[in-house]
C-alpha cells in the first residue's frame, strides 16, 4: 500500500500542474513532465496525487510515483495506461503540452532514499514499480555518488522495459552501478539475461551480501513485493533495512 501521509506535518494543498513535455516510454507507458509553481521539493521515492474533474463535477483521483530527482525543477510522473481506468486513459489519450491538472504532494516519508543515507543500496522493481527507484538512481547520479548500487528490474519483455535506454546509459558510465533485467514472458534471441520471475536464487546471485548491510527498496505489485521481501529476509538481510512500496488494481 502506498504511504498516503505527507513527509512533514504540513497540510497538503491541491496545486495546478502544467504539462511541459510528454515522453513515450513503452507502448503502454508515458512520462508526463510537469511544472508546479511554488513546488516545495521532494525526496526520491515519494509520490503525488492527481485529481481530474469533469464538466459535470465528477472527480477521479489516483496516486503516481515521482520519477524525477529532487535536483530537477520539473516533476516527472510515469504512468501506465489502464484501459478501463478513470485517470490514466485521459492522461495518455487526451493530455497535451500546455494542459493543466490538479496535483498535491509530495506524499510519503518511509519509502525514501537519498545519498545522505549511504549505501550500498539495492533496488528491486517490477513493471511500473521502477518509477520511484529511477528517482533514486537519477538523484544518485546527479550527486555523483559512488556508493555501490544495484537495480534488479522485472519486465515482461524488452519492449516493456521502462527507461530502457537511460538505464543502459547509466550503467555504462558508472562502474559502481549494476542494472540487471529479467524478462518473464518473452526473451529475444541471444538474450543473455534472466528469463524468469524474481526468485530466491536470483536474489542470492545479484544482491549484495547481507554482511555489507545494504539498504533494500522493493516496489511493484503486491505479490511481487511480498515474495521479494520475504526472499531477502530468508537470505539473511536485515528486515529493518528492507523498505517496500506496493500497488494493486485500483482502476487506473
Amino acid at each position: 500500500m502506498i504511504d498516503a501521509r505527507p513527509a512533514s506535518g504540513r497540510r497538503l494543498e491541491w496545486q495546478v500542474a502544467v504539462v511541459c513535455d510528454i515522453a513515450v516510454e513503452t507502448p503502454r507507458v508515458k512520462t508526463f513532465v510537469v511544472r508546479v509553481d511554488g513546488w516545495q521539493g521532494h525526496s526520491p521515492g515519494q509520490h503525488v496525487d492527481i485529481r481530474l474533474t469533469s464538466e459535470d463535477g465528477y472527480q477521479a483521483q489516483r496516486s503516481y510515483s515521482i520519477a524525477s530527482p529532487p535536483e530537477d525543477e520539473l516533476i516527472a510522473l510515469t504512468v501506465v495506461c489502464v484501459d478501463d481506468g478513470e485517470v490514466s486513459p485521459y492522461l495518455h489519450r487526451d493530455l497535451r503540452r500546455g494542459d493543466k491538472f490538479e496535483l498535491r504532494g509530495p506524499i510519503g516519508g518511509y519509502f525514501v532514499w537519498t545519498t545522505a543515507a549511504g549505501g550500498p543500496v539495492q533496488l528491486i522493481g517490477g513493471g511500473s514499480g521502477v518509477a520511484p527507484l529511477m528517482a533514486m538512481l537519477r538523484h544518485r547520479e546527479r550527486r555523483d555518488h559512488h556508493e555501490r548500487a544495484m537495480l534488479l528490474y522485472s519486465s515482461r519483455s524488452v519492449e516493456e522495459i521502462i527507461y530502457r535506454e537511460e538505464l543502459a546509459a547509466m550503467a555504462g558510465r558508472d562502474p559502481d552501478l549494476r542494472i540487471i533485467i529479467t524478462l518473464t514472458s518473452q526473451q529475444p534471441e541471444r538474450w543473455a539475461g534472466y528469463g524468469r520471475r524474481i526468485d530466491k536464487a536470483m536474489l542470492a546471485d545479484v544482491c549484495f551480501p547481507p554482511e555489507t548491510n545494504p539498504r533494500s527498496y522493493v516496489c511493484g505489485p503486491t505479490p511481487f513485493v511480498e515474495s521479494a521481501a520475504q526472499f531477502l529476509v530468508e537470505l539473511g538481510h536485515d528486515p529493518l533495512s528492507i523498505k517496500t512500496e506496493r500497488f494493486g488494481p485500483t482502476g487506473g
